[in-house]
């Protein structure tokens, strides 16, 4: 049922034995204008970054022992740790422009009384959708600035969500495809009225570097809806479907 998780599992061993670093000689100038454009929204992205994964992993490790695939409750481990790599990347970024960390916000709250609700399929469905559209936010943030750290800070938390997409988009396609064909389209259909919500959200709150960085509304949800359609399009699951009953 599960994809092939000890690739995935190499993976994530190899990144946590190199783990991302920023070299010091790297230009850090943040202007004043860009500053105050960007500094309320990527201390919002901080604190989404810095989650503990307590409850994920929890629920992660129990349907690891469900199914029989100890490596799944790893890899969960291991990218929750990346997270908090990237967390603590942004946090030493803020701190070098006097930037405070947020303790709190709505967005981020929501997110977390969601995932605690949740079993393993529901959590992974939440932190995907974050980590789609944060995809989109961060190569935006990428544009909208000029100062090179941040710029390759962007880049290299891209390539980690990419990976993390990746597994995660594998694994819920898997598990979706063992559902009856009418369970998984309202699924599918719930999963993308959520995604469109939150969208929405990040559009409102983080538009002044969205905007900066050249999206509308329109053309930032849609960029969204791209990324969602490219990794969980209904044609993956059939197909996984169809690899299943083989």
């Amino acid at each position: 049922m599960l994809p092939q998780l000890r690739i995935w599992l190499d993976h994530f061993e190899y990144h946590s034995r190199h783990p991302r670093h920023l070299s010091e000689t790297i230009t850090n100038v943040l202007e004043d204008g860009e500053r105050a454009a960007i500094a309320s929204s990527i201390a919002t992205f901080q604190l989404g970054e810095q989650s503990s994964g307590a409850h994920l992993l929890r629920v992660a490790y129990r349907f690891a022992e469900q199914h029989d695939a100890p490596a799944l409750a790893r890899i969960t481990e291991l990218l929750i740790r990346e997270e908090q790599q990237h967390a603590a990347l942004l946090k030493s970024f803020m701190a070098g422009h006097g930037i405070a960390c947020r303790e709190r916000h709505w967005t981020d709250t929501i997110f977390r009384r969601v995932r605690r609700l949740a079993g393993f399929e529901l959590s992974l469905t939440v932190l995907l959708t974050a980590e789609l559209i944060g995809n989109v936010y961060y190569r935006a943030l990428e544009v909208a600035t000029g100062c090179q750290r941040l710029r390759l800070m962007c880049r290299m938390m891209v390539a980690d969500e990419l990976a993390h997409i990746g597994f995660e988009s594998d694994v819920l396609t898997a598990v979706r495809a063992q559902r009856h064909p009418l369970t998984r389209w309202a699924l599918d259909l719930a999963h993308r009225t959520f995604f469109a919500g939150s969208s929405l959200v990040v559009w409102v709150t983080h538009r002044e570097v969205l905007k900066r960085a050249g999206y509308g509304m329109v053309s930032f949800t849609r960029a969204c809806q791209a990324q969602y359609t490219f990794y969980l399009q209904p044609a993956r699951i059939g197909a996984a479907t169809d690899s299943a009953a083989e």
